[in-house]
């Protein structure tokens, strides 16, 4: 599917920012690990969600949902499915569940499609094997399926992961750890970046009565064996990154507009978005579950490291180019592995509006510049989709996305709602 932006539209009025996907699936996971049932409220329906449902069913849960409600009884072993588990393009889902595997009796494939056959697996693999674990990349170069030959246990002992590449590794080590034979220690050998997505996977465990302790800097840490995951009740809060969008959407078109169900605090990277863009000149009203921001005096630019929350670079990206001076990102070198090579393809399609973008090594410079309409290119990236098209919002023209259907992979209304704040986005 592709969508039509016009340019030029003032913006106004409120929207529900979509449940986090990220708490969403390990909500998910811990729950599978569960006996007994645990609610889960306010789920979503993004296809990052549906894809932790349907392999976690595939292991062996039980799962009613809805976009609102999950109701889940876990198992107390995963079992061994006879087909391939399809985590879809859901890097993710394929990180987490891979250590949990290794707790069936029997051999599992773990596959999936798109751009997530060309995701790094390798560091995880060489983590489960320093823990015992039978398993192996079936890619090329340490990429996907991955093929895990589980004995029914996890004798556990010390691994070492990068810490720059993916925090997902941490995290799926994480979920494992507690039923594994010994204590496990995690060594982080480079310095882990995306701290706050371990943070949320913690705060998840914790809920589920799991213990986990680390050094203050996330270098270690160590996960007594034995734990039992308790059931719960989670209530998903509203996704930051996916509020970013809508926020920077009122700030190009020089518009006021609130974002309603986010509250500040939480383990959310992409909280900080708020704060770069209050730096940034914009207005900004915090209440309690809301966030109203709109444009006042101009934009300015910023310099901002991205290492802790690299999702915010398409949007802030786009948002640079309305900035006046050179705004700098630093920290975007691992954003070549996700879902596209999202520093090139974010600076490639803004270039064609009339941006003007560097990008030397680790680091991004925009000069903010006039953009016109363009035909723009998703890479099948849901955020380079929706930075897209916050950008063709402040551009003169048209601008046609192409390829727009990506944003259900995390906000699947997005268009929806840039229509209720007074966008003109047509389907094409």
């Amino acid at each position: 599917m592709d969508m039509l932006i016009y340019g030029g539209a003032e913006l106004s009025g409120e929207v529900l920012a979509p449940p986090s996907k990220s708490y969403a699936q390990r909500a998910l996971l811990a729950a599978s690990l569960s006996q007994g049932k645990t609610v889960i409220n306010n789920l979503g329906s993004s296809l990052d969600v549906m894809a932790m449902i349907n392999v976690c069913r595939a292991l062996g849960a039980h799962i009613e949902s809805s976009d609102k409600r999950a109701v889940v009884h876990g198992f107390e072993r995963p079992k061994a499915p006879r087909k391939p588990v399809n985590c879809i393009e859901s890097a993710a889902t394929m990180r987490f569940v891979t250590p949990i595997a290794s707790l069936s009796r029997g051999r599992v494939v773990i596959d999936g499609v798109g751009s997530l056959l060309r995701r790094p697996m390798q560091p995880l693999i060489d983590a489960l094997r320093k823990l015992g674990v039978r398993c192996r990349c079936l890619g090329d170069g340490g990429t996907p399926p991955i093929e895990v030959r589980g004995r029914g246990r996890l004798p556990g002992g010390r691994c070492e992961v990068p810490g720059h590449v993916s925090s997902q590794f941490v995290s799926g080590l994480l979920f494992a750890a507690p039923k594994a034979e010994q204590n496990v220690v995690i060594e982080a050998t480079t310095p882990l970046e995306s701290k706050p997505y371990v943070k949320m996977t913690i705060e998840v465990l914790r809920l589920h009565r799991v213990e986990v302790f680390s050094d203050e800097q996330m270098w270690s840490f160590e996960v007594p064996c034995g734990q039992v995951y308790r059931p719960t009740i989670h209530r998903v809060p509203g996704d930051f990154s996916s509020a970013a969008f809508m926020m920077a959407a009122a700030l190009v078109t020089k518009s006021r507009v609130t974002v309603k169900g986010l509250r500040r605090g939480g383990n959310q990277a992409d909280e900080v978005f708020v704060d770069v863009i209050r730096e940034m000149g914009a207005w900004v009203r915090e209440e309690e579950e809301a966030i109203e921001v709109g444009y006042e005096n101009g934009l300015k630019a910023i310099s901002f490291d991205a290492s802790d929350a690299p999702d915010t670079v398409p949007i802030l990206a786009a948002l640079a180019c309305f900035a006046k001076g050179e705004t700098e990102i630093s920290g975007i070198g691992r954003l070549s592995l996700k879902e596209s090579d999202r520093p090139r393809a974010i600076a490639t399609e803004l270039s064609k509006m009339g941006a003007k973008i560097l990008i030397e090594g680790d680091t991004m410079r925009i000069r903010g510049s006039k953009l016109r309409g363009a035909p723009l290119y998703s890479y099948g990236d849901h955020r380079i989709a929706m930075a897209c098209a916050v950008a063709a919002l402040g551009a003169e023209g048209v601008s046609r996305v192409i390829g727009a259907d990506a944003v259900n992979k995390s906000y699947p209304s997005f268009f929806e709602d840039l229509n209720k704040l007074g966008a003109e986005v047509i389907a094409w």
